[in-house]
């Protein structure tokens, strides 16, 4: 038997959608662009999924532009939006950005646009003092991760959307991590640009979306058709675009439930650790977290170590994100809270979704104690 706790990495694609793709890989097969009787089913799915979308996330459908992943609609919001203008080059983020916003940032700063990149406390939160302060007449975008992908520490939307509102300046948020885990209305929270991805929560990978709200006009970074309201090229991709939207119906249908057994879990976990490892701990805030995530610090135990053994003994983890896997570096987010590189190296995220129930967490429970002293003792050695 294994024992998946890694669904920030990933989710397993749930049953409903895995079948619902079928079905449209066998009838809904058409072009969506194409105007008889095969595109207009295909064309028909599509904005089921977007109405779908919509209504799980508090915006018009209107708003949704599908892309093939929240990487590429992170690009697309902020290589095409904050640098569009040569009157405004200045954008505001954080210390601790997911990879998919700080490598397009990276880029704009070769192209002269600014970046002030805020720091974090011990707890992964950004100071608002600091953000309003950051903010000037030349700020053309705010880009904030809502739900870090490492520790699942959830940053005051509001109030950052509240403080760029006041100077008019827009608010893009990767919400991805927060999809189908926690009740999002991307209108009551101010954002006006978000970026997600289905496989964070039971959907396929390869498909995602950007939401664009309140008339927002962006430039594409795919060009060469007229989908998506001209906004991204290329044919669409009519069976993830289904799996996309039910797997958005299923969250709304679940949600708080969802949510609510999650953290019993993630607590249950947390606690036996706590009990049980000594010297264990908590990365990032404990009351500001995602409800299915818990990144731990087990001193003198290297995560990549314990990574192995868990995985040998039937149980997936992460020592960090999974798109730094391979590499022997420590988190860069974990270093900006604070950790040295002995204590982010000695990390493990554990992360449960659909399928994790209480035995499963008992078994971890059983074996990790017993996992992290052989870990330490090898590393003494």
């Amino acid at each position: 038997m294994r024992i998946y706790l890694d669904h920030n990495a990933t989710t397993p694609v749930r049953d409903e959608v895995v079948d619902a793709m079928a079905r449209a890989l066998r009838e809904r097969w058409g072009n969506p662009s194409s105007v008889h009787a095969e595109g207009a089913t295909a064309r028909a799915a599509v904005e089921r999924a977007r109405e779908s979308v919509a209504a799980l996330l508090g915006v018009l459908p209107r708003e949704v532009f599908f892309t093939s992943g929240a990487s590429e609609a992170n690009n697309t919001a902020l290589a095409a939006f904050a640098g569009r203008t040569a009157s405004r080059r200045h954008v505001v983020t954080t210390s601790v950005e997911h990879p998919s916003v700080e490598a397009p940032l990276a880029a704009l700063e070769g192209q002269g646009v600014s970046v002030t990149r805020l720091s974090v406390d011990r707890e992964g939160l950004v100071d608002l003092d600091s953000l309003a302060a950051a903010l000037t007449s030349d700020t053309a975008l705010v880009s904030i991760l809502y739900a870090h992908n490492e520790t699942g520490v959830l940053q005051p939307l509001v109030r950052i959307a509240a403080l760029a509102r006041a100077r008019g300046v827009p608010l893009h948020a990767d919400v991805t991590q927060a999809v189908g885990k926690l009740p999002l209305d991307l209108g009551e929270q101010g954002v006006d640009l978000a970026s997600l991805s289905a496989h964070k929560f039971g959907g396929p990978k390869g498909v995602g979306c950007l939401i664009a709200r309140g008339g927002i006009d962006f430039e594409p970074i795919l060009r060469g058709g007229g989908q998506e309201r001209s906004r991204r090229g290329g044919t669409e991709n009519v069976p993830g675009i289904v799996g996309l939207g039910l797997a958005c119906e299923l969250a709304q249908r679940e949600l708080p439930d969802r949510a609510r057994e999650q953290a019993a879990l993630r607590d249950r976990l947390w606690d036996g650790i706590a009990a049980k490892i000594p010297r264990a701990r908590r990365n990032g805030s404990a009351l500001r977290v995602l409800p299915n995530t818990l990144s731990i610090c087990l001193p003198g135990a290297p995560g990549d170590l314990l990574l192995q053994a868990l995985d040998l003994e039937g149980v997936a983890v992460s020592s960090g994100a999974a798109c730094a896997s391979g590499s022997i570096e420590p988190s860069r987010a974990l270093l900006a809270y604070g950790l040295s590189r002995d204590e982010a190296r000695a990390t493990l995220r554990l992360s449960v979704g659909h399928g994790v129930d209480a035995a499963q967490i008992d078994h971890v429970l059983a074996m990790l104690p017993d996992l992290v002293a052989r870990a330490r003792a090898a590393e003494r050695a």
